[in-house]
């Protein structure tokens, strides 16, 4: 009687989780030997790498208060992307021609722990690009009155330093940037100054009686962005029947919510900022990349009004977040 040798199951399951690494790592070759295919070849299927539709936005959170040096704080997580944003208030000399005025001071440092992109030594030209942009951002939505921040006209006034740092960058850094500095804002607490005139210097009557910013509340701003993608190429054999339909067809498509991975293969980026009251403070649109003209069938007012659509629905959800 002979006896049949049982499997090993060990040896079975091994070879199943060496051929899965396999299968990874090859993947992980191609995404970056091939990033426009590999791309292509999700979008084909309709969806995106990391599992998204292409409408479908990351999920987000926001913490405030949790620099207890600083006078305002808040840290943002867009998906893989995360902002810690803190407000630094000094007193300063308001300039001749605004005497009324204070300052507020918007940046953004992208260091080179956030991601393999960025290198050590001085701000990156994307940094000092984006830090303009958000300045922009906060200036033309009139979030914070600057006279609010005058403490003696002339004389005193305070000066806002809204600085932001990327600590994991997995992109649309403006987007979050621009949510956390709002979110810091509103947490972001002065102490009751004075200025005496005798003495020619302000001060601050206690550090513990302290009172909010003036904020506009009809105008806090969230951002919104989108990229385009250009129309994938589909490669031969593979079936893009769609039964009695017929053949599906493919053109450019609209992601929202752009990674890092798909920021560099857009052939176009829409960013839309909304106000709580769902207004459109701005919109700002550009070509990018390298294929620039892929998307003459629904340029710029189609993609921008599906944007603008898209950005006042997701807005809700986001100021709900920062009440």
């Amino acid at each position: 009687m002979s006896v049949q040798p049982t499997p090993d199951r060990t040896t079975s399951s091994t070879n199943q989780a060496s051929s899965i690494q396999s299968d990874s790592l090859r993947a992980q070759i191609f995404q970056r030997l091939h990033p426009h295919a590999y791309l292509d070849r999700f979008l084909i299927e309709g969806v995106r790498p990391d599992g998204r539709t292409p409408d479908e936005w990351r999920d987000v959170f926001i913490n405030v208060g949790s620099i207890s040096t600083a006078d305002g704080s808040a840290l943002v997580r867009i998906g893989g992307t995360t902002i810690v944003c803190g407000v630094k208030a000094e007193i300063a000399e308001p300039e001749l021609d605004i005497p009324d005025q204070g300052f507020l001071v918007p940046n953004i440092d992208l260091p080179a722990i956030c991601s393999p992109k960025f290198k050590p030594g001085p701000p990156s030209e994307e940094a000092q690009v984006l830090s303009e942009r958000l300045n922009a951002a906060l200036i033309s939505a009139q979030l914070l009155p600057l006279t609010t921040l005058c403490i003696a006209p002339g004389r005193s006034v305070w000066c806002l330093y809204v600085d932001a740092t990327c600590i994991s960058y997995d992109g649309n850094v403006f987007d979050a940037a621009l949510l956390a500095m709002v979110a810091a804002l509103r947490n972001t607490t002065l102490p009751d100054a004075t200025y005496n005139d005798e003495m020619g210097r302000t001060t601050c009557r206690s550090r513990t009686a302290r009172h909010p910013l003036v904020l506009n509340e009809d105008r806090i701003v969230v951002g919104l962005s989108f990229g385009v993608v250009p129309t994938p190429d589909i490669p031969p054999g593979l079936d893009t029947g769609g039964g009695k339909d017929g053949p599906r067809t493919f053109g450019p498509t609209l992601l929202t919510d752009p990674t890092a991975f798909e920021e560099p293969l857009l052939a176009r980026d829409f960013t839309v900022i909304v106000d709580s009251q769902g207004r459109i403070v701005s919109v700002e649109g550009g070509v990018c990349g390298e294929s620039s003209t892929d998307h003459g069938q629904e340029d710029g007012g189609g993609f921008i009004e599906r944007s603008i659509r898209a950005a006042q629905e997701r807005a809700k959800t986001l100021h709900q977040l920062l009440r």
